[in-house]
């Protein structure tokens, strides 16, 4: 059911082996506001090491002795990570905390102080990432993948994570549209996006193998740069071509749900195409209150850092230790660079299949 996305730089010559250990894969989360210091919401700052969010998320309703439905994050991190978030605990009152005897197996806490509204899920500007990837080959071609990467950007594909582990959420996907009640919200949630998640890759593997990633055409849905804004393409001329090259604007393809494609012309053949081939999801989203979205097909990594900790001689002979520091916006999958940048091995048996990054639930 899943395809071999296509890649914009060509397949990569570099092997490496990625989180041999677990301080191999940094994430700093990022939100666009800091708790104001009142409110009904206890907003607490954790470095968390070894531990997913659900695990943490369902301990600190154990501390508070709340519903776990009122513990809020803003978006999933990996288990096998050095990662630092917030989690939002609902405790009305006054009543003055001190976290000094809190204890969760991989947590520390960093910071925590009230606010006034709850931390929602997709609520984060992004995450910094720190990633050492080890043994990595062809050295030179290694850096010279990362020099493109920064300067193009990357397919915004949704990562593997989105998926479960050999695809189950696809599978899970359709038993929903065939009549299966599944009574957990958030599991139900997270079967609908992987469905969309399908089509959005399906449509964005199509336009690179039709070699219109960054073609713009009359007829494309654009996504202005920072923001969720988009209009559609009726005339090209050299400023939007200039645009897309400046990063000012950005190609769009469709988040599956109920209404028409916004776009016209060729781009609208490709994605009706690409539906045509996938009409048990296309067909069953628009089901449980989905909506036409866009979302765009581009990602560009901002706060770029490479350092080489240990290389050899001549840089082509030998293994290097590399590691790689960049910023994605909300939604993003780190995943996506690096399978541009290298072959790599993931060197953890994972059994929580979700990124370090997470994008709103759609229902």
């Amino acid at each position: 059911m899943l395809i071999e996305n296509a890649y914009l730089h060509g397949k990569p010559e570099s092997n490496g082996l990625l989180r041999s250990e677990i301080n191999d894969f940094k994430v700093y989360e990022k939100l666009p506001f800091l708790p104001c210091g009142e409110g009904e919401h206890l907003f607490v700052h954790v470095r968390k090491t070894g531990a997913n969010t659900l695990f943490v998320a369902r301990e600190l309703a154990k501390y508070f002795a709340v519903k776990e439905q009122l513990v809020s994050y803003a978006g999933l991190k990996d288990r096998f990570a050095v990662t630092e978030q917030w989690f939002g605990i609902h405790v009305p009152g006054k009543q003055e905390y001190n976290l000094d005897d809190l204890s969760i197996e991989g947590v520390e806490v960093l910071s925590y102080k009230r606010h006034n509204k709850k931390l929602r899920t997709g609520a984060l500007l992004g995450n910094n990432f720190e990633i050492t990837l080890r043994d990595v080959t062809a050295i030179k071609a290694f850096t010279q993948r990362w020099t493109d990467i920064v300067e193009q950007g990357v397919p915004n594909y949704f990562g593997e994570q989105r998926f479960g582990i050999n695809g189950g959420n696809m599978e899970r996907a359709l038993g929903l549209f065939s009549g299966q009640k599944v009574k957990d919200k958030k599991k139900r949630g997270m079967y609908l996006s992987a469905a969309r998640s399908l089509i959005f890759n399906s449509v964005l593997n199509e336009r690179i193998n039709q070699q219109c990633f960054n073609k713009v055409r009359v007829g494309d849905v654009l996504m202005l740069a920072g923001t969720q804004s988009v209009f559609k393409l009726d005339q090209l001329d050299d400023t939007i071509k200039q645009r897309l090259i400046n990063k000012d604007v950005d190609i769009t393809a469709p988040m599956w749900g109920a209404g028409e494609l916004m776009t016209s012309d060729e781009p609208l053949i490709l994605e009706q195409n690409v539906a045509a081939q996938h009409p048990e999801f296309c067909q069953g989203l628009p089901r449980f209150g989905l909506k036409q979205e866009r979302r765009r097909i581009r990602v560009v990594v901002s706060e770029t850092d490479i350092e080489l900790l240990t290389a050899p001689e001549g840089l082509q002979e030998g293994k290097a230790v590399i590691k790689v520091s960049f910023f994605l916006p909300a939604g993003c999958y780190a995943t996506t660079i690096l399978r541009e940048l290298l072959n790599y091995q993931d060197m953890t048996t994972r059994v929580d299949m979700r990124d370090v990054s997470a994008e709103p639930q759609s229902a």
